[in-house]
């Protein structure tokens, strides 16, 4: 399998192994660190259900046009629009862009994915016992200030997600992220039936699930919609072919709108059932809820801390985030390699063998931004490469693919509208009627330029 070339494509076991490697690579720190904080911030219940409206008229058109893009085509975004174009057109740059985003995302993934590790090894180690707020916070100062732990742990994350997708499609990704996926599936649902259960979680629970107006009023609706719709376009990870690989790998006996969804409902659930985990336990701990992006990594473990049982919850709890940020390292690794063994011919071992050298190479300013490189502030006063990074990935490059691939999905120079619907809806399940149309074509496309803007501004 693994000395196998890009000729002879290999496929996906089953229909559950595709739904859990896109729901994974879905799922990720966006879901389970920044939700729960944008949640906080922008008043509540309130921001859950003009989420979830933009993530269903938003993330789900453009997650199923990368699905049927990759079906069609039958190989990686490198190739895709090569095979899908109109001759004489030049949509096929974006395919190398597509490569450049999947770097680019990777580039601080790793590192941040090795934040999880160390916090899952200390919870586990009891390395919080016995320490007060302060103490809690200077862990996390501590751990940024040190280039051994950073590119320590990063270089775990590279090494061990190559070496995985290195085994092949169904012996190594598919094979360990279904069992990562259903393992933080047991334990995200443990964790949130005990928080809810705590003494005094009821407030927390009902701050999160229900709608507040006064809060509405003084965060200001404008500031909710606009990130609530920030956050429900970026949470899928569409944009950079990251699904369009995925597709590529399925059979043509289910129609993609349905998968998309339930891809979708899988992301949401992920997202959702954190706030179950986190907000009951503020309330009950007495513990600010609005607390911003330091929520998981001093806030949580300063909780743990002092909570019966706390260092067996702070440990699941970071076996959850660890999986959730691992399981987008790996399907994203999956489709750097892919696009690579398109463009180069390699096999599957050389091309998991050179890429975790260039992937290594590449995440080294984020880890050592916070120490070594701490003089090198690319947007201004105070920021580090990782801010340069997530600033490229998320403000320019995904919402600039995605925008692409509705273009490219609904008009006459490119696809067409005619030739994606009918992808799409080959198969059996849920299919898009012609008559969304309209929608894809003159609505979407400025719905994701809006996000665009807010992004940049």
């Amino acid at each position: 399998m693994e000395n196998e070339t890009s000729s002879q494509r290999e496929k996906l076991s089953s229909r559950l192994g595709f739904i859990l490697l896109s729901a994974g690579c879905a799922i990720g720190i966006g879901n389970v660190w920044k939700f729960p904080w944008l949640v906080g911030q922008y008043g509540g219940g309130a921001f859950v259900l003009i989420y979830l409206f933009f993530l269903f008229i938003m993330g789900v058109p453009v997650m199923t046009m990368e699905f049927a893009m990759g079906r069609a085509a039958q190989t990686s975004p490198i190739r895709m629009y090569q095979k899908l174009e109109p001759k004489g057109t030049f949509w096929h740059f974006h395919g190398v862009v597509s490569l450049v985003g999947n770097y680019c995302l990777m580039m601080f993934y790793t590192t941040v994915c090795g934040w999880m590790f160390q916090y899952f090894v200390r919870e586990l180690c009891g390395g919080f016992a016995g320490m007060d707020a302060d103490a809690v916070s200077g862990v996390f100062s501590d751990m940024l200030k040190s280039p051994a732990l950073q590119v320590g742990f990063m270089t775990i994350v590279v090494v061990l997600g190559f070496f995985i997708c290195g085994q092949g499609l169904q012996n190594g990704l598919e094979r360990v992220t279904k069992v990562m996926m259903s393992v933080l599936l047991v334990i995200m649902v443990f964790l949130a039936i005990h928080s809810v259960l705590l003494p005094g979680g009821g407030e927390g629970l009902s701050f999160y699930l229900l709608p507040n107006l006064e809060t509405v009023k003084k965060v200001g609706i404008l500031d909710i919609i606009t990130a609530a719709m920030t956050q429900a376009f970026f949470t899928l990870s569409i944009g950079i072919g990251a699904m369009a690989i995925f597709g590529s790998y399925i059979g043509r006996d289910r129609a993609l709108n349905g998968e998309a969804v339930r891809v979708s409902l899988l992301d949401t659930f992920v997202a959702v059932m954190s706030g179950l985990i986190i907000f009951p336990a503020c309330s009950a701990f007495g513990v600010q809820a609005d607390s911003g992006p330091s929520l998981i990594f001093i806030t949580l473990p300063n909780l743990f801390n002092h909570m019966a049982g706390g260092r067996l919850f702070g440990a699941l709890f970071f076996v959850f985030m660890s999986f959730a940020a691992f399981s987008t390292v790996l399907a994203v690794f999956e489709n750097i390699i892919a696009m690579e063994r398109d463009l180069h011919g390699w096999s599957r071992k050389k091309a998991c063998g050179i890429c975790r050298i260039v992937m290594f190479l590449l995440s080294l300013p984020c880890a050592l931004g916070f120490n070594v490189l701490s003089f090198v502030q690319p947007m201004g006063a105070g920021t580090t490469f990782l801010d340069l990074e997530d600033f490229v990935i998320s403000n320019l490059l995904l919402p600039f693919g995605a925008l692409l691939y509705v273009f490219f999905c609904t008009r006459k120079n490119g696809w067409g509208f005619t030739n994606f619907l009918a992808e799409a809806n080959t198969g059996k399940g849920m299919k898009f009627p012609a008559a969304f149309r309209f929608y894809f074509t003159w609505i979407l496309p400025v719905l994701i330029l809006i996000v665009m803007i807010l992004g940049l501004v």
